[in-house]
């Protein structure tokens, strides 16, 4: 399963969750809340003011209804939502009869407390435990005003636990379903590192094989032969065998570099061969080109390298290139050069020898891209 569906997953979850958590305080409110206030609504003070604080906790859980058919949450106006629903508490207990607390008349003990649990049940657990605890102390200070009893407390005291601990199982729910979600995210994110972290290992291992298998067709062999003397150090062609390779293994490990340009890129690190050797290179480069794949450019370097390996004292390498054309060509007094041919379709070798001067052109014309041709609609027949 991606990420998306895993996401998408967790909010439906968590939209259920809410669907189910309104569903039960409308029941609650609806079903014990209004009846209650309409058999007692004789006997309060202020019977207006119960009305309000109904009215205040069913907007609140309009504005729930309203979110979640819109799949939003409170966001800025959660506090309000909160602070509106502890002061219905407050209205309807200032409008109270005296005795009556956590009675049947007492209709807002039971309801409020579900009410701002709708509000808060995607927040951390404490917040909902703080308006609980603040909702039950509401109750307790109209209670201790009016002189209680000990019938009162105990009475008070056994609501509390319903109070208070049916909603707070149903936040402990949530809480836990929210903490396992952000784990499972986390998780997630952990696996997709690792994944991350593998892939690149065996990119970078499947490259140093290649690289590896890419030098012991020459380079081990030149190796091989200067170590067991079957190869002669001051052989002028040993000595110019190395520097190519030199070179190849300059360019193999500049291929796998970062850059703008990596053609020029991976002709200055050929150029330095030469340079080391006293060598005086110059590097021109005019116009801009299309990247060319990595076979490519090994076929346009390779010549460079074979004339900057027998170059005695100087040397000059330009680069001139546009959309349909790229040629890097060389200058050098290194003699005649044996060069293998391209074996990329595409690029070609042009070499004049003058003497002990070499001049050495390649060329390569990337292919065109063929560019869909807009499909034209038949003319409409003229209607006799």
């Amino acid at each position: 399963m991606s990420e998306a569906a895993e996401e998408m997953t967790r909010a439906q979850l968590r939209h259920g969750l809410r669907l189910a958590t309104l569903l039960i305080v409308l029941g609650t409110v609806g079903g014990q809340g209004v009846p209650s206030i309409l058999r007692h609504l004789g006997g309060y003070p202020v019977p207006l003011a119960q009305l309000a604080a109904l009215a205040v906790l069913a907007a609140v859980l309009a504005g729930e209804a309203v979110l979640l058919l819109r799949r939003r949450t409170w966001g800025r106006l959660r506090q309000v939502a909160v602070a509106a629903v502890l002061a219905a508490s407050v209205l309807s207990y200032v409008t109270l009869p005296e005795g009556r607390t956590s009675t049947s008349v007492d209709w807002i003990f039971g309801a409020a407390n579900w009410v701002g649990l709708v509000v808060l049940l995607d927040r951390p657990l404490r917040a909902a435990v703080a308006f609980l605890v603040a909702h039950d102390l509401t109750a307790l200070v109209h209670l201790v005003t009016v002189d209680p009893n000990r019938g009162d407390l105990a009475r008070f005291a056994t609501g509390s636990v319903t109070v208070i601990g049916l909603p707070l199982c149903v936040a402990v729910v949530a809480a836990v379903f929210n903490s396992l979600s952000a784990a499972a995210a986390a998780s997630r994110a952990e696996i997709e590192r690792v994944r991350i972290s593998e892939a690149i290992a065996a990119e970078s291992h499947r490259r140093r094989q290649q690289r590896l298998a890419e030098l012991s067709a020459t380079t081990v062999p030149l190796l091989e032969g200067l170590a067991d003397g079957s190869l002669r150090p001051e052989d002028p062609a040993i000595q110019r065998r190395c520097a190519i390779e030199a070179g190849r293994m300059r360019r193999l490990f500049a291929e796998t570099d970062t850059v703008a340009n990596p053609l020029l890129h991976e002709l200055r690190h050929c150029a330095d061969v030469a340079d080391r050797k006293g060598v005086v290179v110059e590097l021109d480069a005019r116009g801009q080109w299309p990247t060319p794949p990595v076979a490519v450019r090994r076929d346009l370097t390779e010549p460079v390298l074979s004339v900057l390996a027998g170059a005695a004292s100087r040397a000059r390498i330009a680069v001139v290139g546009g959309t349909d054309l790229v040629s890097v060509s060389v200058v050098a007094d290194s003699g005649e050069v044996d060069v293998p041919e391209p074996v990329t379709p595409g690029v070609h070798v042009e070499t004049v020898t003058n003497d002990d001067t070499v001049w050495m052109e390649v060329r390569w014309q990337p292919t065109p891209q063929p560019t869909p041709q807009a499909t034209r609609k038949p003319a409409a027949l003229p209607v006799s």
